[in-house]
């Protein structure tokens, strides 16, 4: 046949790739269990059936989360094979809402903020006394991330063999901070009981005793400790954050060695909403206040404030120094 023998009984119709309509409609998942991720590695999440340290088993984010991110000491939803054997994959379906969390920026000028742990109660800020030195503004920097995020902070001091305690610490004094001494032949009866039934992050720079002292409290973890090196910074011996169990009562989130914690995501209201008898307050200061007082803001309404919170805005307001110092 030639072309002008055609017409159009002779035109096919070829099908579409399916015949039945799409739908949106996703399962409930109404058998799903809930688990903590204790472990995050290359797209699979290491979960606790129940937050029971002896039933893990590991997952993959379900389709329909997307790139919902999902960070250690998230509470989820996961469905599948839950039996932990090897070479089982479950599906996480559901992350829970987050109760605090903690935040950092790569640095002062990255506008990504990273989510680093979520849903722990208190931060323990693991800063040597010596051998690296410790810093201040490091300390402080974390302080703003906790209050912002919810998490009780307590400063830990380690190498206390090496340098007194007492200079460092009185720098923090009207903060109203917990502050414990955990050197290498200290005991622990200051620490371990801050840590029963809590969870805890662990937040430090490298080399500065803060996996040794995770071995100390959780013997099996097995953390991998080293040498600090001689230009004073140490090694990193931690590469993934990984919640611990502590004797059954409380879990322990071991982190990364950091060089720096970024706080390009904090405003100043931020830090004043961390202090809730001071929240309020702030909603009468003009637009634009710094809560810093005069005279760089001479009508801040936390100056009206007098008694024990006229003591909470001094607080306040060296963590807003230092966040502007940042």
């Amino acid at each position: 046949m030639g072309a002008r023998d055609y017409d159009e009984s002779d035109v096919r119709i070829r099908p579409g790739r399916g015949t039945r309509p799409r739908t949106k409609i996703r399962p409930d998942h109404a058998d799903a269990q809930s688990a903590m991720v204790v472990t995050v590695d290359r797209g699979r999440w290491g979960c606790a059936l129940d937050r029971d340290p002896h039933h893990r088993v590991v997952a993959m984010r379900a389709r329909e989360l997307g790139r919902t991110p999902i960070v250690v000491g998230d509470d989820v939803d996961i469905v599948g094979d839950l039996s932990g054997r090897p070479d089982t994959l479950a599906r996480i379906v559901r992350r829970g809402e987050r109760r605090t969390v903690l935040r950092r920026t790569a640095d002062d000028t990255d506008p990504t903020e990273r989510v680093v742990v979520a849903n722990a109660d208190q931060l323990l800020i693991v800063v040597a006394l010596a051998d690296p030195p410790p810093r201040t503004g490091f300390v402080e920097r974390a302080l703003i991330a906790a209050y912002a995020g919810g998490l009780k902070p307590v400063l830990c001091l380690t190498k206390s063999d090496l340098a007194a305690p007492e200079p460092f610490a009185a720098q923090f004094a009207d903060l109203d901070l917990t502050i414990v001494t955990a050197g290498r032949e200290d005991p622990l009866d200051a620490v371990a009981p801050l840590l029963t039934d809590q969870v805890t992050v662990f937040l430090g720079h490298s080399g500065v005793g803060k996996s040794t002292l995770v071995n100390r409290l959780v013997p099996e973890a097995d953390r991998a400790t080293g040498e600090v090196s001689g230009v004073g910074k140490g090694k990193h011996t931690s590469t993934q954050s990984v919640a611990l169990p502590l004797d059954g009562q409380g879990w322990v989130i071991d982190t990364p060695g950091i060089r720096s914690f970024g706080l390009a995501h904090i405003q100043p209201d931020d830090v004043i909403r961390a202090f809730s008898d001071l929240a309020d307050t702030i909603e009468d200061c003009p637009r634009g206040c710094g809560h810093m007082g005069p005279p760089a803001d001479p009508e801040c309404a936390l100056d009206t404030l007098a008694g024990p919170a006229a003591g909470r805005v001094a607080a306040a307001r060296h963590l807003l120094t230092a966040l502007r110092e940042a």
